[in-house]
């Protein structure tokens, strides 16, 4: 209760609304996306779809290099963003070890709104937090994929392709690469609303334009972008 009341002392009207217009919205977005009926006309679904034609067309495959290949290009993307989510939380927590110092030094830039050490710390905490919640993402997309990797090892012989065996196999990796899918892509979209809350350090409400700015972004690319139309051509 006390730390309640502390935290409540340090945010006035505008932050409070803020925050609480940023928690409704990314949750509304993602309860769209990604448990909603819409979820079927979204990027997300068409490329699952894709994914379990590969894994179709793999075990269907005499040599799997390319789909070894393949897996290890993803590995590598998402273990990118894993490391660099590192970095930033590195960053973050030194800049919660020096607050005085840098909500000083921060009061100072134009447009900004002056802003108290306390104030510094919960909006470094809520960013830390997304980034720490898109670390785990990444991490756990990777160990989906190296569990995706074991099962497309584990496929039957082609001449055996056509058995129950096969098929359940090959599904099975279709569903791992796109459970793999699903955590990069959380982890994506915290890193996108991560930018969004950079704009709190400015102004509250230069905070809440933003979080509504990338949720427009992130709806364009996952129901109306160029990408989702050439995947819905492609049987």
């Amino acid at each position: 209760m006390d730390r309640l009341m502390q935290f409540l002392e340090y945010m006035n009207h505008a932050d409070l609304l803020a925050l609480a217009f940023f928690g409704v919205v990314t949750t509304a977005y993602t309860l769209v996306t990604d448990h909603s009926k819409l979820r079927a006309r979204s990027i997300s679904a068409a490329i699952d779809r894709q994914r379990e034609n590969w894994m179709q067309e793999a075990r269907r495959r005499e040599f799997r290099m390319l789909d070894s290949n393949i897996l290890g290009v993803l590995v590598s993307g998402v273990s990118i963003f894993a490391s660099t989510n590192i970095f930033v939380i590195g960053g973050l927590i030194a800049g919660l070890t020096y607050n005085e110092e840098l909500s000083a030094a921060f009061s100072s830039v134009p447009f900004a709104d002056p802003i108290t050490p306390g104030r510094w710390s919960i909006k470094l905490t809520l960013l830390l937090a997304i980034f720490v919640y898109a670390f785990f993402k990444f991490a756990w997309a990777i160990r989906l994929a190296n569990y995706c990797a074991i099962t497309v090892g584990a496929m039957c012989d082609p001449a055996d392709s056509g058995s129950d065996v096969a098929a359940a196999r090959a599904k099975t990796a279709s569903r791992l690469a796109a459970l793999c899918g699903h955590h990069f892509n959380r982890g994506l979209r915290a890193n996108f609303f991560g930018l969004a809350v950079l704009g709190w350090f400015f102004s509250p409400w230069i905070f809440m334009a933003g979080t509504l700015f990338v949720v427009l972004i992130l709806l364009r690319r996952e129901f109306f972008s160029g990408a989702l139309a050439a995947l819905k051509d492609t049987p």
